[in-house]
């Protein structure tokens, strides 16, 4: 019987994504992240910079999740407002977190200006709130019980994740196989759904493509379970060839 399915909720923080200024390319790296982790990214809202949206945002999908995470808004800027939001998503006040504001000196020593009230700014946590470490830039993520502040520039987000690695407890991370498929969906629509209604552990996803003149789609099989997955894979491909449909395992 399969345990417990962890799963966390991500809120994406700022009007540069919604502008399309910016292309948002943390949730692909948080969701792969977690998988490894044994927890599922089961839902992302991408919210403007403006408090009551955050912390609309943050109180549902922390109710609806194990865990939740946060990107971007946590800079030295004015409209970098994340902190203060979550903190009163929590109904905590901010205040200066003693080893950030250290740790901001240090890597601020040597460089223009020093430790500014903006660069500050940077140390602010929701009271009770513990550090993520960032070794690239300085200033931390930061971790309330199981919510997640972190930077909303990937490579830094990257980081802060690796800092993380381990530390989040999980289920059996989700394995998938694929198989590919010239054929259009709504000509197996029906064979997909008798496979995985016979294999309720596993799920089937499928996903169309165009390619060479040719419709196809690839069928892409997921569970925790290793003999549960082989076992669907298996009735998938019987069915597909018992139709006659030209399929390869792996995906096209």
């Amino acid at each position: 019987m399969a345990g417990k399915i962890y799963t966390a909720g991500l809120v994406v923080i700022g009007d540069e994504i919604l502008s399309g200024r910016t292309h948002d390319k943390n949730i692909a790296q948080i969701a792969s992240w977690l998988q490894v982790q044994g927890i599922r990214l089961a839902e992302v809202r991408v919210v403007p910079d403006v408090e009551g949206r955050i912390v609309e945002a943050v109180n549902a999908l922390r109710a609806a999740n194990d865990y939740l995470f946060t990107t971007g808004g946590i800079g030295p800027t004015h409209d970098d407002i994340t902190v203060d939001a979550i903190a009163a998503a929590l109904g905590v006040p901010v205040v200066i977190h003693p080893d950030a504001r250290a740790i901001l000196e240090r890597y601020y020593a040597d460089k223009p200006g020093g430790l500014t009230d903006a660069r500050l700014r940077m140390a602010r946590v929701p009271q009770g709130g513990e550090l993520i470490p960032n070794r690239m830039s300085g200033a931390p993520g930061i971790k309330v019980g199981k919510l997640f502040i972190m930077a909303g520039v990937p490579h830094i987000t990257a980081g802060m994740l690796e800092a993380l690695t381990g530390t989040l407890e999980g289920g059996a991370p989700l394995l998938s196989e694929t198989i590919g498929c010239w054929t259009a969906e709504s000509e197996v629509a029906d064979l997909l759904r008798e496979v995985e209604k016979a294999h309720p552990e596993c799920q089937i996803g499928s996903y169309p493509f165009f390619r060479k003149g040719r419709v196809g789609a690839n069928f892409v099989v997921r569970s925790t379970e290793a003999d549960q997955l082989a076992a669907c894979v298996d009735a998938l491909c019987a069915a597909l060839g018992e139709e006659g449909m030209d399929f390869t395992p792996g995906g096209i």
